[in-house]
């Protein structure tokens, strides 16, 4: 992987992130996983360049992201998408499941990321907030999305870097 600047980024995050999905990994080299993601942003906010990614309370990878400053989506070539919904529907609570796929992880200090990656952006945590029903203003939302009760948590992040395959 080699590194270039946010800048220099030419991509649809609306399909990037809804069409292609990414993988959010969360941990470093003491441990770490990772699961699907289908929905969020990448913008700018608070003078940054930033990422939203929203987490469910009962997955597994938001004990990492809660205890990590650092959080990394990757993006992959064609190809993956039985591995991408493996990671998406099993939990890393139950089994080591990158193992179950053709994917492989590779940890710093600070982050981890999935080495098979075209694209990953190393994002540094800025905020979180959890989403609660009083907030929704579209409340078919809620019974679309949120039957169970289980509201995402909103988590903002700031691209700190950017790697993209050689």
């Amino acid at each position: 992987m080699k590194e270039i600047s946010v800048e220099e980024l030419k991509l649809n995050p609306s399909t990037l992130i809804g069409k292609e999905w990414a993988l959010l990994t969360a941990g470093n080299k003491d441990g770490y996983n990772t699961m699907t993601v289908s929905w969020g942003q990448m913008g700018e906010l608070w003078n940054k360049p930033t990422t939203v990614v929203y987490i469910r309370p009962q997955r597994y990878t938001k004990e990492f992201v809660d205890k990590s400053d650092y959080y990394t989506l990757s993006f992959l070539p064609d190809g993956h998408r039985d591995a991408q919904s493996y990671l998406g529907s099993h939990s890393g609570r139950d089994e080591d499941k990158l193992a179950k796929t053709d994917l492989t992880g590779t940890a710093t200090d600070d982050y981890a990321y999935i080495e098979q990656a075209k694209l990953v952006l190393v994002c540094k945590k800025l905020y979180r907030q959890p989403m609660t029903p009083d907030s929704f203003i579209d409340k078919s939302l809620i019974e679309k999305c949120y039957a169970a009760g289980d509201f995402h948590e909103m988590y903002v992040g700031e691209i700190v870097k950017v790697l993209v395959s050689k």
